[in-house]
């Protein structure tokens, strides 16, 4: 038998000494045999289940099956929590607490025996987090996503997660719906174990782990209930401890290559605006250079070719069937726009997985020659209202508003946004530019999802459906329309921002990436002169330490003190 290489965890468990007699004995109290301590690789299961995380809600249940394929390869599986952020109870913004978890799940791995890491993720901010915690640490890793629910049906009508919440909520403030009606969508929505089942941050993060070859293939479109996302679980919990013995660590696989084919990817899926924050951290935890010039030059040409809600017609539980991300690599390969050669922890490149992948359904998986959108990638925005950066969403987007200029209508707050947006004597029109402030990385604090505003009821009851929206917010992934986010600096940094004001002129011009206010410099200084910036939140603790040290969104919104890695090194002794 080939003699067993030394791994990180026989620091614990390794030898006759005191300290590993403690570890070894306090374990043994969960019923583990002796031959657990053999040397054999210890494999973390991070876990990010939560009964208050719905789309987590079942990762107990993946997690047995990580645990199998783990004990199968000869591995020693133990699971260990971290704060669950689920988009649909966590107050004031999931976004807020991203980087807090990050740093639960860097600590958590970097101080126990674990040898590698299988990340259990689902809802829109676990991927991120466990990544970006994970990759600062830099053991060999695997995310394993719990999959997206079944389609939501509504008398007949096939509906999606958020996208249709938007819809509805709009037809009922035009008279259009009734209110009963809308209250009835509620469970015909959610219907199944699982995130979002549009391609909202949640799918396009699951997506994303696939295209950056950290995930397993199929891992971006297996609902959570078919079984097949449970055999993928098994087959993650094998490959981690091979992984483990072969020495693949994150760094291996998260090249830059693998980050230009996760830009492209996204375009071509009509991704969330969400994951250029977070493709964005993560690159620059693991040590590669991504900036949003990157988003617009590797993805401004890349169509949208999968008809998915928001931008399209059809739902997650479609996309697999079709064929799901493979389908999609493939056809940007042959397009000339996907690096084959990138390594995958599955042992296999990019360009071997996707080599022969079929597309069952030319509906949903377009051919190139027939998009939904001819340039579907991120567009990045600059100009004295963006001076470092805004993005749009063009899948998302009308065509006609695409290229637009219109008198700003400003909310100072989200709250103001609130009183404001309904009054009847609001002086608004379909040609307005709505313009929200304070609601970024410090402002909120959090940078909430606040940015695609629905429009004042008497509008939509004018039967007007889009406007040009800016903000210094994030959006869901799961929204719609022609709206500007991440306007960077914010206006509570002071960013150009905080100066607009009612009546003022705003131009947006996506095909020549222009966001300008045409208010002259001698005014805007009279303005910054009598900005007075807005109080932090008060009472300490980790809100006050968010706001002091995170970064504007270009750069990820990440904590300026945790950008890099610092790997697992083995500490200290405890005892």
């Amino acid at each position: 038998m080939t003699e067993r290489r030394k791994l990180r965890s026989a620091a614990w468990f390794g030898g006759a000494g005191k300290n590993a007699f403690m570890h070894r004995s306090w374990m043994k109290n969960q019923g583990l045999p002796d031959h657990l301590f053999d040397g054999r690789p210890v494999i973390g299961i991070c876990n990010t289940w939560s009964e208050l995380t719905p789309c987590n809600a079942h990762l107990r249940g993946i997690a047995e099956h990580v645990k199998r394929g783990v004990y199968e390869a000869g591995g020693m599986p133990v699971e260990f929590p971290v704060m669950s952020l689920g988009e649909s109870n966590l107050r004031p913004t999931a976004m807020l607490f991203r980087n807090l978890a990050s740093m639960d799940v860097e600590e958590s791995i970097r101080g126990n025996p674990i040898d590698g890491v299988i990340l259990l993720v689902g809802c829109d901010k676990t991927t991120p987090a466990l990544l970006m915690g994970a990759a600062s640490c830099n053991l060999p890793t695997i995310a394993v996503s719990g999959g997206p629910m079944l389609n939501g049906n509504f008398r007949g009508q096939t509906i999606g997660s958020g996208t249709h919440v938007w819809k509805f909520y709009e037809d009922v403030k035009a008279g259009r719906m009734p209110l009963n009606d809308f209250l009835a969508a509620e469970q015909g929505q959610s219907r199944s174990a699982g995130s979002c089942m549009t391609m909202g941050t949640a799918s396009t993060m699951a997506s994303m782990v696939e295209a950056l070859g950290i995930g397993m293939p199929d891992n971006a479109a297996i609902p959570a209930v078919d079984a097949r996302r449970g055999v993928l679980a098994h087959l993650a919990g094998r490959r981690i401890v091979e992984l483990v013995n072969d020495d693949i660590i994150m760094s291996d696989i998260l090249t830059r290559a693998a980050f230009e084919n996760a830009i492209r990817v996204n375009g071509a899926i009509g991704g969330s605006t969400n994951a250029v924050l977070h493709l964005i951290a993560i690159a620059r935890r693991i040590g590669v250079d991504l900036s949003l010039d990157d988003w617009d030059r590797l993805g401004r040409d890349v169509p949208t070719i999968v008809d998915l809600m928001p931008s399209g017609r059809f739902l997650m539980e479609d996309f697999y069937y079709a064929g799901g991300l493979s389908a999609v690599m493939r056809a940007l390969a042959e397009a000339g726009l996907l690096h084959g050669d990138v390594v995958t922890i599955f042992g296999k490149t990019i360009g071997e997985i996707v080599r022969d992948a079929p597309n069952y359904n030319a509906e949903v998986i377009r051919p190139f020659d027939k998009p939904l959108t001819k340039q579907g990638g991120i567009a990045i925005l600059r100009g004295n209202l963006a001076p470092q950066g805004a993005v749009i969403k063009p899948s998302a987007a009308t065509p006609a508003l695409m290229q637009h200029k219109g008198r700003a209508v400003v909310f100072e707050s989200i709250e103001h946004y609130h009183a404001r947006i309904d009054d009847p004597a609001l002086d608004i029109d379909v040609n307005s530019v709505m313009v929200l402030k304070n609601c970024g990385p410090r402002g909120y604090p959090g940078m909430a999802e606040v940015g695609n505003m629905p429009l004042p009821a008497k509008l939509l009851k004018q039967g007007v459906s889009d406007m040009v929206r800016i903000s210094d917010a994030r959006m869901s992934g799961t929204a719609y329309g022609t709206v500007v986010l991440h306007t960077a600096p914010e206006a509570a940094s002071g960013g150009t921002l905080a100066l607009v004001q009612d009546g003022d002129l705003i131009e947006l011009d996506v095909a020549g990436r222009r966001l300008e206010l045409f208010v002259d410099e001698p005014e805007l200084a009279s303005r910054r002169k009598a900005w007075t910036p807005p109080e932090p939140p008060s009472g300490g603790g980790y809100q006050s330490l968010y706001v002091e040290r995170v970064l504007q969104a270009d750069q990820g919104c990440d904590f300026d003190f945790l950008v890099g890695r610092r790997d697992a090194g083995v500490p200290r002794h405890s005892h």
